[in-house]
């Protein structure tokens, strides 16, 4: 059934460049359906047995109309999630600043420390003599500053495409792998058609197109899309081999649609 709800969606994308002509059509075929009901004297029909249409037609009616919602009305509304990057900055932040006076701060923090060293008089550095004081202030931050920082390795990275006239996608895709040997797949400047049960699919297959593509052996789920809109964070479990994978999905689960493909390509 969902397979045969998911064809029909596939149908309706074709046909979603003529919706106005499409919707007037309609219109006018409800409008012509009503007349001819009418004048056939179907209403009174249906008001001589107005019970038992009421007993079966108003839950009948009710149901259809929360499904319709449920499944319909992600199409018309948006999700923006913003997350920061979880990799950028793993130093602790004094509570009365923010990260972005601590890196300014940082930033300037070798261009000091190049001119207190040239201030030191060669002579008092090889005595060994007490060193002159100094009132620059800076923010405690964890971490030995002779410490080599290794950062975040981008691995793989793509771009998302639009799959058809309506289900459309754009924004950049990537896997990282962090200091501590997680992987993270990161979206940014990400957008896409929303949709019912949207979630974001890693696959082997390079180019996929139909649910099978997209279900290659090794696939994997990362679960729920948070936001149709928006930069956000998606952690791999550490038992996924990333080189394996050559696609990112933005995949219906309910009607096996795929929304938006982002391609991966090394990065060297």
């Amino acid at each position: 059934m969902a397979e045969f709800f998911g064809e029909l969606e596939r149908i309706a994308a074709d046909l979603y460049p003529y919706r106005w002509p499409i919707a007037v059509g309609l219109l006018a075929a409800i409008a012509v359906a009503i007349a001819f009901g009418y004048r056939r004297g179907w209403h009174m029909f249906a008001w001589q047995r107005r019970l038992p249409f009421a007993i079966f037609g108003i839950p009948a009616l009710a149901l259809v109309t929360f499904i319709s919602y449920d499944l319909g009305s992600p199409l018309f509304t948006n999700v923006t999630v913003e997350e920061e990057f979880p990799f950028a900055n793993t130093a602790e932040v004094p509570a009365d600043m923010d990260r972005e006076d601590v890196e300014q701060i940082m930033a300037g923090m070798a261009h000091i420390d190049q001119e207190f060293d040239e201030a030191i008089p060669d002579t008092m550095m090889k005595t060994g003599d007490e060193m002159p004081a100094t009132s620059t202030a800076v923010p405690v931050i964890s971490g030995s500053p002779t410490e080599p920082t290794v950062g975040p390795v981008m691995l793989k990275t793509g771009n998302f495409r639009d799959q058809d006239s309506f289900h459309k996608g754009s924004g950049q895709v990537t896997i990282y792998r962090g200091p501590d040997g997680s992987h993270l797949l990161r979206l940014e400047d990400f957008k896409t058609t929303n949709g019912p049960d949207l979630h974001v699919i890693l696959t082997p297959h390079q180019n996929p197109g139909r649910q099978n593509d997209v279900k290659t052996p090794g696939y994997v789920d990362l679960g729920k899309l948070k936001g149709n809109i928006g930069n956000q964070n998606y952690p791999i479990p550490d038992d996924i081999d990333v080189t394996a994978q050559n696609s990112v999905v933005i995949y219906c689960m309910p009607f096996h649609v795929i929304f938006s493909v982002a391609q991966l390509q090394d990065v060297t």
